[in-house]
């Protein structure tokens, strides 16, 4: 598993990297060799906060923790990350386990022309249906997924209401 540590307002050990890369590097077994780690680690206050995004053969896993201490918030996202793997594993059926491919370009955080964008993030949608992507949203922990819908070709948001259902959003060009 490749792996990128990006350092915002912390510098991380050699200790710190070592240990991480150990923990990483045991769940080579559930990817192999194609896979990548984006670890971000970032001071904010007196808070320390790190996220894990893992991507393999398109199927992206994501963890964020924020706590007083870097180490143990490598143990408390680890299993989170873990949990999500397991449970697309226990999902998915061999027809469903390739994953619609979904290439992610990050940009670094930069001052950007309007003050109210902080962070942009681009994606190629590939075609899928409503059930993988309700899969995709609860793996990645969001609030909403964007995809392709396969069956009507057009492009859908799928949120969670603050009800608790999901919500779909139809856009039409």
């Amino acid at each position: 598993m490749k792996i990128e540590v990006i350092e915002r307002k912390y510098k991380a050990s050699k200790r710190f990297n070592d240990i991480l890369t150990d923990k990483l590097e045991k769940l080579d077994k559930y990817f192999g060799k194609g896979a990548i780690a984006r670890v971000v680690v970032a001071k904010q206050g007196k808070r320390e906060k790190l996220e894990i995004t893992i991507m393999n053969s398109g199927v992206l896993y994501r963890s964020e923790v924020e706590g007083d201490n870097m180490y143990s918030n490598i143990d408390l996202a680890l299993p989170k990350i873990e949990r999500q793997i397991v449970r697309r594993s226990e999902k998915s059926n061999p027809k469903k386990l390739k994953a619609p491919a979904v290439a992610f370009e990050f940009i670094e955080e930069k001052p950007a022309p309007l003050a109210d964008i902080f962070k942009k993030k681009s994606f190629e949608l590939d075609p899928m249906t409503t059930e993988d992507a309700k899969e995709a949203l609860e793996r990645l922990d969001h609030d909403f997924y964007i995809f392709l819908n396969a069956e009507t070709g057009k492009v859908n948001v799928l949120y969670t209401r603050k009800d608790g259902k999901l919500g779909l959003i139809e856009v039409n060009f």
